[in-house]
């Protein structure tokens, strides 16, 4: 911990270990002390389960543990919606949190993905189908990088971002490499996507920011006008898709640094 710099914890999406984001943190270090958790759901002391609570306390433990007063807390998608929930359950933790094109659904979309669960088809509704059954192993690490560059999810990604997903996102398997993300794991924590947002409603006491992708799948205008609305959280856009931290990380910083200022000016002077 560097005591000279304020406290910045760091949470990651989901089947992206923390050191995917190394571009981004490495452009935040020069103004912020950085922690994360590497691979959010892996403790088997903190098991996903439907909304993630376990999550939330694995977070919230961590932060107790590193830091020594309260920070502000940055997340991209799973880390964003998690670093919300954790500032709702111990605000004293918090100075600041930052979402990364993690929208706080509306009611109209807490409804649809309740409804999803109940009546199981919450597979249509985000991409848990395809968590198991994406390809997991290859014969090295070029190979990895051959078969993501370009496609899908990957398409717009930064080049260093991309081989820093296949260094710190895989380990040696047999004869080749393997995602560390467990299948299961990305699968439990997509299904359980929280439907529970509207019930916090004028609770959030924590100065709050969102960053969205421009041209995000997931964010729509409505759960920009309820986040605004019922929450007071700060707006602000950045030109890419969902994954934008990973497609432009030093113009993701930038953002950052920015709407921390805006939600804490002393702390990003």
């Amino acid at each position: 911990m560097n005591p000279t710099k304020p406290p910045l914890h760091f949470s990651h999406a989901n089947s992206f270990p923390a050191g995917s984001y190394r571009k981004l943190l490495d452009a935040l270090k020069p103004h912020y002390d950085i922690g994360y958790i590497d691979m959010l759901g892996h403790n088997p002391a903190f098991p996903v389960t439907d909304c993630w609570p376990n999550l939330v306390q694995e977070s919230i433990q961590y932060i107790e543990q590193r830091y020594r007063e309260p920070v502000v807390a940055v997340g991209h998608s799973l880390g964003g919606f998690l670093s919300f929930l954790c500032a709702i359950e111990r605000p004293e933790l918090f100075r600041a949190v930052v979402l990364l094109d993690s929208p706080i659904f509306s009611w109209q979309v807490s409804t649809v993905l309740w409804l999803g669960k109940r009546l199981g088809f919450i597979e249509r509704l985000t991409p848990g189908h395809g968590a198991r059954t994406r390809r997991r192993e290859w014969p090295d690490a070029d190979a990895a990088v051959n078969h993501f560059s370009g496609r899908g999810t990957f398409a717009d990604f930064d080049p260093d971002c991309l081989r820093d997903y296949i260094e710190f996102g895989t380990a040696p398997h047999r004869s080749g490499v393997q995602l560390r993300f467990e299948r299961e794991v990305e699968y439990q924590i997509y299904c359980g996507l929280p439907h529970i947002f509207p019930r916090y409603r004028g609770r959030l006491s924590v100065p709050t920011g969102f960053i969205g992708g421009r041209h995000s799948a997931y964010v729509r205008r409505a759960d920009l006008r309820h986040m605004h609305k019922h929450f007071g959280i700060h707006l602000a856009e950045v030109d890419g898709g969902h994954m934008f931290p990973l497609e432009k990380p030093a113009i993701t910083a930038d953002a950052i640094h920015q709407m921390i200022d805006r939600l804490l000016p002393a702390v990003a002077a």
